[in-house]
């Protein structure tokens, strides 16, 4: 499984995935989960994936063959699309045309697959938008009353970012509730793992402002981690019934 999580705030975008993917208790691997498009100056796009990593994969080689294909239009690729909404689009269509070709070659076993992404980003001119696309091609969109997204093992990491996360929240403290987030869910479900793939977007950059990857054992990551369950321990105590 894995947990990603996309934050639109006032300031820009943050985002976070694990890169953990299993198939077994027995058949654990790391596969980045996260995927950045750029042209600075232009446009930034981040796509987060979780579900079945054969369809994750070719979805994100189609979007690629699109940008990279000399007759790519604004309908085809990501890259010239007059905006994020038709960003999403382009993409939803491309996850249910991949899930309905795995999904026709599953159906002799009695099988189907499912995938979900977040797409996040901004184009020159235009605001950010962040986007949940679900496995059917359809999608909803993150809004300030719902300034998060989330998709995989999203249950232990959402109570913090139900209690701390608003529009206003500054990109500091919005990098230090999705690591927050992610510390719950690695604590709670061993389908989750290291290394985390962290992603930050300040509003009107078009770029990627931040890219950074935690490994298994990084010391600030430990700290803030010993920190929060510190935190936790004494608040707890503090409280009477």
């Amino acid at each position: 499984m894995t947990y990603c999580v996309g934050l639109l705030l006032n300031d820009g975008i943050v985002c976070l995935s694990d890169t953990r993917t299993n198939a077994g208790l027995d058949n654990i691997a790391t596969y980045r989960k996260m995927f950045t498009f750029e042209n600075p100056g232009e446009r930034v796009i981040v796509v987060m994936t979780a579900g079945s990593l054969s369809v994750t994969q070719t979805t994100i080689a189609r979007l690629r063959e699109a940008i990279e294909d000399p007759g790519a239009t604004e309908a085809s690729s990501i890259m010239l699309a007059p905006t994020l909404l038709k960003v999403a689009e382009i993409i939803g269509n491309t996850l249910a045309a991949v899930r309905a070709d795995v999904d026709e070659k599953l159906a002799a076993m009695r099988g189907g697959v499912s995938a979900s992404l977040i797409v996040a980003g901004q184009r020159r001119g235009g605001a950010m938008r962040m986007f949940l696309v679900y496995p059917e091609g359809n999608f909803i969109e993150a809004t300030e009353d719902t300034p998060f997204l989330q998709i995989g093992e999203h249950k232990y990491g959402k109570p913090i970012l139900d209690r701390v996360v608003r529009p206003t929240t500054s990109l500091i403290d919005a990098q230090k509730a999705v690591l927050l987030s992610m510390d719950s869910t690695l604590r709670s479900n061993l389908s989750v793992g290291m290394p985390l793939d962290l992603c930050v977007i300040e509003k009107d950059a078009l770029r990627v402002t931040l890219a950074r990857r935690i490994e298994a054992g990084d010391p600030d990551y430990a700290q803030m981690s010993a920190a929060w369950s510190q935190a936790l321990r004494e608040s707890f105590q503090r409280i009477t019934l």
